[in-house]
């Protein structure tokens, strides 16, 4: 079984496959390059929902991997933690990838796409993923919200946990890869490492670095579990 790795940015995609031996192979995809280590190809897909789901449907559908297809997509790279829950430079795997302003503003307040009757909002890893991973590796599991503005005020943070309760860490393209592998009928994961806190932007306590070592060491520990997952059965379709 192959592994699809989707990350943001080439520094991201670069922190996972260092976690994996062997030789590089490079596979040429319209727009995108693969770097295929092993059982696991990993793809700088691009920031925001949008065009990670284009990237990760690119990905899939090209038949780069016809000859052992893909039965796992993982959404990875760095993230916002709701601190103190979550500290800078831990882990978090989803056990519920949320597209947190999916949806309209209204008199009342936000609706999610899912209360105006159409779409969805959130998709559900494999529990037994989830926890395997999380053990696997130390990292804590809870819902990771996508968004397609990165929080910036305190205000913003509360509202954000207020309407999702239990949420660790915010991204923007979980939701993006979870929806194109949904169609393909292949389970998904997400997988962040803390980089900084939600809320008011401080670039001066971010700790990028220590996150990308964090992601690294994070795909070392599951890659056995990664690669050994060959069950569609938990999939929310």
């Amino acid at each position: 079984m192959r592994v699809l790795v989707v990350t943001a940015v080439p520094v991201e995609r670069d922190a996972v496959t260092r976690a994996f031996g062997g030789a590089e192979e490079r596979v040429a995809l319209p727009g995108a390059e693969l770097h295929r280590r092993g059982a696991f190809d990993v793809l700088a897909g691009g920031a925001g929902p949008a065009a990670a789901a284009a990237a990760t449907a690119f990905a899939l559908a090209s038949g780069a991997s016809a000859s052992a297809p893909y039965g796992l997509v993982v959404s990875a790279g760095i993230g916002g933690a709701f601190t103190p829950v979550t500290p800078l430079g831990s882990l978090v795997v989803a056990d519920g990838i949320v597209a947190a302003d999916l949806g309209a503003e209204t008199a009342d307040g936000f609706l999610p796409v899912t209360a105006l009757g159409f779409g969805r909002d959130r998709f559900t890893p494999p529990p037994a993923l989830v926890r395997e991973v999380a053990a696997a590796t130390g990292a804590g599991a809870g819902p990771v919200l996508t968004v397609s503005t990165v929080t910036g005020s305190a205000e913003r943070a509360g509202a954000l946990l207020a309407a999702h309760p239990g949420a660790l860490a915010e991204a923007m393209e979980g939701f993006g890869v979870a929806e194109a592998a949904a169609r393909a009928g292949v389970p998904v994961l997400e997988v962040r490492a803390v980089s900084n806190a939600v809320g008011p932007r401080d670039r001066d306590a971010w700790r990028i670095g220590d996150a990308l070592a964090a992601l690294t060491d994070a795909f070392g520990k599951a890659a056995p579990v990664l690669e050994g997952w060959n069950s569609h059965e938990d999939l929310e379709g």
